[in-house]
């Protein structure tokens, strides 16, 4: 069997593009990963520490769980307090803190939360249970909201009432419009997630890129899919190349998955989003379509999401925005540990504090 993921783990090859890296001495550049499973990757390869201080990489908003604003998680575990609801939710939402509480304590005081792999393990949920609402909390970006849309879209015409969702979908593109235009932040180029352009493509980073003169590259998550990636990106900014390359061809194409982008738009319209240390972003939410408001959790139990203040003194939102490291934070490692955490970017398998935890700053000082 020929064996595809060699290639891009060459350490021969990889020790050329450090080396190559480390020759740079021009202007200081900052690239922005913007997904979380490339944190994490950058992470565990200890990257970082390869590359020469000129070259600094930001980790962005990239994970959908830590992004989730504290108010959605309240009206979750409000949610749970009712007898007559299961909620459903992907894992790393059970530990997120809230203002009171978590999923998890919720479960362990007797409430019924149950962690499931698939939104349609909540349709099948509901089927079972026709005498209890499934309500499933629906949180991710353009990669996981296409099956959440296939949910609601099976629930609806096998004629099942009691599911729902409570929806918190995000999606990539306005709020790296946002960070790009933030003149604080003043990022050079972008690394840009490998798993959304799989579904939306790759046309609004192209325009990103040319309307907005930022670099940008979509990348896999292996060893040499990074390292080309921050190569390329460097050679087109310092020589003021302001396009998109595609290095992540042999998952990626420019149309994107068009099935995906269907059902989508069939059941969900764009909405303002709130962002986890960002705020409100225009259009950057998911919401469902009028049509399938029966299934919106939203106005089924007239949930109203409140301004909920972040925890004392976690850097989370600013961790997110790539203004700060979490080793910047003082509850870091000390308060906030994956067995304790406070703040998002803790619990999340993709968030940048759990990286840092696990792996290290990376930094060069």
């Amino acid at each position: 069997m020929t064996n595809y993921i060699d290639e891009f783990r060459d350490k021969v090859v990889m020790q050329k593009i450090v080396e190559r890296l480390c020759t740079y001495s021009g202007r200081n550049i900052k690239i922005m990963e913007v997904c979380g499973t490339h944190t994490m990757a950058i992470s565990r390869l200890g990257l970082r520490s390869l590359l020469p201080k000129s070259i600094e990489l930001l980790s962005g908003p990239g994970c959908p769980v830590c992004v989730t604003p504290t108010s959605y998680i309240d009206s979750a575990t409000e949610l749970a307090d009712n007898k007559d609801i299961i909620v459903t939710t992907f894992g790393d939402m059970m530990r997120i803190p809230g203002n009171e509480s978590t999923l998890l304590y919720k479960k362990a005081k007797g409430c019924n939360v149950q962690m499931v792999y698939s939104p349609l393990n909540a349709v099948d949920l509901a089927r079972e249970n026709p005498n209890k609402e499934v309500v499933f909390l629906s949180v991710g970006f353009e990669t996981t909201t296409p099956v959440i849309a296939l949910s609601v879209y099976k629930a609806k015409s096998e004629g099942i009432k009691n599911y729902s969702v409570l929806t918190a979908n995000k999606t990539m593109p306005e709020a790296i419009k946002t960070l790009a235009g933030d003149e604080e932040l003043a990022i050079d180029g972008f690394i840009y997630p490998g798993h959304v352009c799989a579904i939306i493509g790759t046309d609004f980073f192209s325009y990103l890129s040319y309307n907005m003169e930022k670099a940008g590259v979509v990348a896999g998550f292996e060893p040499l899919d990074i390292l080309y990636s921050i190569n390329t990106l460097v050679k087109n900014i310092t020589e003021d190349n302001y396009i998109l390359e595609n290095m992540y061809s042999r998952i990626v194409k420019k149309e994107g998955n068009i099935k995906a982008q269907q059902k989508v738009f069939e059941i969900f319209e764009p909405n303002d989003a709130v962002w986890r240390g960002i705020g409100m972003i225009p259009n950057s939410g998911m919401g469902l379509r009028d049509e399938y408001e029966k299934f919106d959790a939203a106005k089924k139990f007239n949930i109203k999401l409140k301004v909920s203040p972040e925890p004392k003194g976690c850097l989370c939102g600013e961790v997110l925005k790539g203004k700060k490291r979490p080793s910047d934070c003082k509850l870091f490692k000390t308060r906030c540990t994956p067995e304790n955490p406070v703040g998002a970017c803790m619990v999340s398998s993709e968030g940048t504090c759990a990286a840092y935890y696990k792996y290290g700053d990376g930094q060069i000082s």
